[in-house]
């Protein structure tokens, strides 16, 4: 998304324990020439970029792309790039939107060309809000088009086999549909708000995520593999 909001950014950036625990089920896919799509100011990137991976960064949002110059331009293996990923001539083993997809219009073409830009064996990772019944103002302030539901996920993405299919954040998804009527100007939570839903309620929604299965929770996460033809 061009000119992304900063204080979404910023607010994101803070919610360290979410994403480690969602990036835990997805981690082990991670290898080899690495493509991660509107890699925004780079908090996913920096919770996986470990071991031998060569990443590539895109961000088509102007301050978040010098942004990533400056953090990781001097990163051995990691190239930060504005174009989109129909210009980039290059094959991948691994390929992750992480909450960007959702920001995308035609995802749709979006996908199919990410099979383009698959190595046989490579995966394609993904994370996106569930529940379009909780789209808000906050969704609709950050660009958002749509949130999913699990039935997006359940068969083939033009032609890549689906791995895995988890619903995380069980009580963010409470918090967000009570954020969403008692707040319902607000365009951006809090720094508080953010605090209490990473700090407080994350280590809680772990357990309760585990006990149902991971079937309620306001975040999906999948992976996908391009099997050898």
């Amino acid at each position: 998304m061009e000119n992304y909001p900063v204080e979404a950014t910023e607010g994101f950036d803070n919610a360290k324990f979410h994403r480690k625990y969602c990036m835990s089920f997805v981690k082990k896919f991670i290898k080899g020439d690495v493509l991660e799509v509107g890699a925004g100011c780079g908090s996913f990137t920096r919770d996986y970029m470990v071991g031998d991976l060569k990443i590539m960064l895109t961000e088509t949002d102007r301050k978040n792309y010098l942004d990533l110059i400056k953090i990781f331009g001097n990163t051995k293996n990691i190239t930060v790039s504005d174009h989109k990923i129909f210009s980039i001539d290059k094959q991948f083993d691994t390929i992750l939107y992480l909450h960007v997809l959702e920001h995308i219009e035609d995802h749709h073409k979006e996908l199919q060309e990410v099979y383009n830009k698959l190595k046989d064996g490579g995966y394609l990772i993904i994370m996106v809000p569930r529940h379009q019944k909780l789209y808000s103002n906050f969704d609709k302030s950050i660009g958002h088009f749509r949130r999913y539901e699990l039935d997006f996920f359940k068969t083939r993405i033009f032609g890549l086999e689906r791995q895995s299919l988890y619903s995380l954040d069980s009580m963010g998804y409470i918090l967000y549909y009570l954020n969403k009527i008692f707040f319902k100007k607000e365009k951006f939570p809090s720094k508080l708000k953010i605090f209490i839903w990473d700090k407080i309620f994350t280590p809680i929604t772990i357990l309760i995520d585990f006990l149902t299965r991971y079937k309620f929770g306001k975040c999906i996460v999948t992976v996908y593999k391009k099997n050898n033809v």
